[in-house]
């Protein structure tokens, strides 16, 4: 485990550092800010290694080894209702703990002035996820090109995008892209190759990814569903 936790804050400091240092440079050099604002960003930088490296060293340990686990279980039950509703549920509750997407509701919420409610667009994003989810599923079990269902869900996205208000249709593609935040991409991918790594025929890197992509366009057409309706 340690060395789980050394290997994710050497990959964190790769990336932060030229972030931070490019933030000090600006500070410092552009903005003139104070001794004591410099030393509170570097702080928080100090947090922000720390919390995300054991974030990953998290992900590494645990959330990567039980959702293949599952993945791999859900098939060999030999009921397919099951393996749809526990993608669903695995959809849905990894995107409603999301961070992402609890900023992102947050700020819609005070800028429309609780026009858009927080909790109902959490919601919405995490039951479009959750669906997208298990219809990837679905379609790794029954060997459906995944190209079909992307020519479905983006199809059906230019179907509503007439009948759908600008400030909902600008939501909605922010909605698609804060899905793929840390806490749904390993759970969702590690089911996936779960799921393809025990059926017969399946290669698990031809149908164990592309679920990402997949679940990006459910709070999308959820969101602008919700905008039709606000409407």
């Amino acid at each position: 485990m340690m060395q789980d936790i050394r290997e994710a804050v050497s990959e964190v400091l790769r990336a932060v550092i030229p972030i931070i240092l490019v933030i000090v440079i600006l500070e410092v050099g552009v903005l003139r800010v104070s001794p004591s604002d410099l030393l509170q960003f570097l702080l928080g930088s100090g947090m922000v290694i720390f919390g995300i490296a054991l974030f990953l060293a998290g992900v590494k340990a645990g959330l990567l080894p039980i959702g293949e686990a599952i993945g791999s279980e859900l098939p060999a039950r030999g009921s397919l209702a099951l393996v749809v509703l526990g993608a669903f549920l695995f959809g849905f509750l990894a995107t409603v703990a999301e961070p992402d997407v609890r900023v992102l509701a947050g700020m819609v919420d005070t800028v429309s002035a609780g026009g858009v409610p927080q909790e109902p667009l959490v919601i919405v994003i995490g039951v479009g996820v959750g669906f997208f989810v298990s219809a990837a599923v679905l379609r790794i079990v029954l060997g459906v090109p995944i190209a079909y269902l992307f020519a479905a869900g983006y199809g059906t996205v230019l179907l509503l995008a007439p009948f759908t208000p600008p400030d909902f249709m600008a939501i909605a593609f922010d909605a698609g892209g804060v899905t793929t935040g840390p806490l749904t991409v390993p759970v969702i991918l590690a089911l996936g190759v779960g799921v393809s790594a025990v059926l017969a025929g399946r290669s698990a890197l031809a149908d164990g990814f592309g679920l990402i992509g997949l679940a990006s366009l459910g709070p999308i057409l959820g969101v602008m569903v919700m905008g039709v309706i606000y409407s």
